[in-house]
Formats: structure tokens, sequence, C-alpha cells
């Protein structure tokens, strides 16, 4: 039986492209959704909250066509919403039950994000997909994880990305980034390291919520961490 009772799963839009900038690799999704299927067939509880790179990116809209910080927000809201369907729809191929919540509304497609019936879908055996963010601009799909994190009152949260782990500096770009297999919250905002932004660390200090960092795109690192409980990637914790 894993130590791990509830766990909010973020992962980043971009690992549904997999080799790809933009758009989805199929077989990347089917191997993510493989992994999740094995979480949950492990009798955790599992909600997850997904970013929209694959699909768009606001900052590239406030840079290259200087639109208002809002608007591209709300377009990248969306983006997590298209998303979130996609892992729901592959996800139900391997007969697991999914509920997508959306924090904008949009009945037609998703439910409302409501805390209460969220909690009572994953009581119920059900995989939960928090959709279009915190609902309002400003505010990044990691802060949108570590506070449904918190309100769910999840125990671990999982930042699974396309790196192994935090470092210094990037690792694809620097040979001699520094591998940290551990940290503080206090030590992760003052080296400013790109765990998650600063927002999102201290909603998950103040809920004392460990944050674990690893790639997604190596094979098996979900059930890994979760199923057999084994040290990978990096932990930010109260140390």
């Amino acid at each position: 039986m894993s130590k791990f009772k509830s766990v909010l799963l973020k992962l980043s839009g971009e690992v549904l492209a997999g080799n790809s900038q933009f758009g989805f690799d199929f077989d990347a999704v089917r191997r993510i959704c493989k992994e999740i299927y094995d979480v949950h067939d492990a009798g955790i509880k599992l909600s997850i909250v997904i970013g929209g790179g694959n699909i768009v990116r606001g900052k590239d809209f406030v840079k290259g066509f200087d639109m208002e910080r809002s608007q591209a927000d709300n377009m990248g809201m969306l983006g997590t919403v298209i998303n979130a369907l996609c892992l729901q729809s592959a996800l139900e191929q391997m007969n697991v039950t999914v509920r997508v919540q959306s924090a904008i509304e949009m009945g037609a497609v998703a439910e409302p994000y409501i805390r209460r019936r969220a909690i009572k879908h994953l009581d119920n055996n059900r995989i939960v997909i928090f959709a279009a963010g915190t609902g309002s601009p400003f505010f990044s799909t990691d802060t949108a994880a570590a506070l449904r994190a918190s309100e769910i009152k999840a125990d671990c949260m999982i930042k699974a990305t396309k790196v192994d782990g935090v470092y210094d500096k990037d690792p694809i770009l620097y040979s001699d980034a520094i591998f940290f297999p551990s940290l503080t919250y206090d030590e992760a905002i003052d080296k400013r390291l790109e765990v998650m932004d600063m927002a999102a660390i201290s909603l998950c200090k103040e809920n004392r919520i460990p944050i674990a960092v690893f790639s997604i795109l190596k094979e098996g690192n979900l059930t890994r961490f979760l199923v057999r409980e084994e040290k990978i990637g990096t932990i930010v914790s109260e140390g």
C-alpha cells in the first residue's frame, strides 16, 4: 500500500506534444495516460492540472502580437481545456472514470469547478482533471495546481516536466548545471530556482504540501515514485 493517499499531478502541456513543439503526439498521450492509469489502479486518489503550452502560450502573444495580458492569458486557459478533454478521452478508453472541472464555466464540455464535488469524485474512485487554471488571468497553471492541491488537501504535488529535477540553471544549455536532490521551500524561493512560480511554492509551503519534480518523459517515472516509492527527481519540502 502506497504512503500516498491523494496526489495532484501537474502536467505541462508540452509533454503531450512529444518531440514536437505544438499539438499532440498520440503515442506520448497514451503512454502518459497508461502511467496515470497504473497510479489510479494502485488505489491513489489522483487529480490533474494540465498546462496549455502545446496549444497556445499566452506570453508569446503578449510579446509578438502586443496583446493585452488578460486576453492572452484567457487564450492560454482555454488551451488547457482542450488538453483536459484529450486526457479525459484517452483515459476513458482505458475504462477509467474521469471528470473535467473547469474554472471557466462551459457547461457543454465540462463541469464547473466545485470543491466539494471534486472531493466527492475522488472519494468515488474517479480521476478529476482541473482545467482553465484558476479562471483568472495573471496566474500560472503552477499556481492553479498549488491552489487545487491545497483545496482538496492533497498530501503531495507532482510537477511532471521534461527535465529530471531541479538545477541551478538549465541543464540542457549548461553542462555544469548543479542538480538538487532536495530543497526546502525557502531555498527554492531564495535561490529563485525555476521549480515553479513563487506564488505556487509559497502556497505549498503554507499548506505543507511537498513538491516532487521529475521528468515524465522517462517511461515509468510516475509509478516509480508513487507506487514503488523510489527516490527520483527533486523533493521540495519543509526539510
